[in-house]
């Protein structure tokens, strides 16, 4: 590797919104690389089925379209280096970006390093993922049609997934660790009118129960400690996501919740530097933003690198 070469684009993160903004980049003509810590896809290689990603009457699973997503990205000339960024100078001329396999340099970086949903921390709570345990209602609500689920979180994301599934499941329980929600008013008068929709407030999971799939909840009350067992069919763990931004702390704006600062444009608070997907700070997470994003920074990308020639 040419350690002085420098790339018209460097891409940090291969998810939806890191490959979008390669293929798009390659097909412009920008020299462009893809430095991705794992595998392609980030949260969505995860993902057993995706039904809402437009073009896919069937559906697909994650991996699938993600590595369609690499594989496309490649065809036009991107190119993907699997490796663990260690440390980025975004306001360096060429940025700079220092990775477990080596130092890359860019005129422009694009930051696709997307947000881990916050977990119970409950004994088997990842080996239930996909068999009765979720992290996004809009996702995979409609696995549950019919059936009863629990949410658990007090918060916005709370709420509005409880509302959600209510339209789809045969009954909600919601579960907050408080007596009230944390969630604005807007949330509360709808969720009260839900028929299907039961509150166990200060309320906490202590125990998955399951077989092959999960069969139910154990909660425990925060006031008396006593414990219940509750039969449902799914969990909705809603009760946020960490953003991956501590390399860009110091160096980029961002929000009280952590994400980098960002709107529809992508730009950020240093110029030539793009935030696309989960990673920046947005009204709605799902694949196909993080594909909007993806194009829109490169749109803005090419702007820069023509006006800063």
């Amino acid at each position: 590797m040419n350690n002085n070469h420098v790339y018209d684009m460097l891409v940090v993160g291969g998810g939806p919104g890191g490959y979008t903004a390669a293929l798009y980049a390659a097909r412009a003509g920008l020299d462009t690389i893809v430095l991705e810590k794992l595998s392609a896809g980030g949260q969505m290689a995860l993902t057993e089925q995706i039904d809402n990603y437009p073009g896919f009457e069937d559906g697909i699973d994650g991996f699938s379209l993600a590595e369609n997503m690499q594989k496309q990205a490649e065809r036009f000339g991107a190119r993907s280096e699997y490796a663990e960024v260690l440390r980025m100078d975004l306001t360096a001329v060429p940025k700079f970006v220092e990775t477990s396999e080596g130092i890359f340099r860019g005129k422009t970086v694009v930051l696709a390093t997307g947000a881990d949903p916050r977990t119970l921390g409950v004994a088997g709570e990842s080996e239930l993922l996909g068999r009765g345990v979720a992290y996004c209602a809009a996702c995979d609500g409609m696995f549950y049609k019919g059936k009863t689920v629990v949410v658990v979180g007090g918060g916005n994301s709370a709420a509005a997934d409880a509302l959600l599934l209510s339209r789809v499941a045969k009954k909600v329980i919601l579960v907050h660790r408080r007596d009230t929600l944390r969630a604005t008013k807007i949330y509360h008068e709808p969720l009260a009118q839900a028929e299907n929709v039961e509150f166990r407030w200060n309320s906490v999971v202590s125990a998955l129960l399951s077989g092959d799939r999960l069969t139910g909840v154990r909660l425990r009350d925060t006031v008396t400690g006593e414990e219940s067992v509750v039969d449902c069919d799914g969990v909705f763990v809603s009760v946020g996501r960490q953003p991956a931004t501590a390399l860009a702390v110091g160096q980029l704006e961002l929000d009280g919740g952590g994400y980098i600062v960002a709107g529809e444009t992508t730009e950020t608070s240093i110029p030539g530097v793009y935030a696309v997907g989960d990673v920046r700070t947005k009204p709605l997470r799902q694949v196909v933003t993080a594909v909007a994003d993806g194009a829109m920074a490169v749109h803005m990308a090419e702007k820069y690198i023509a006006e800063n020639r």
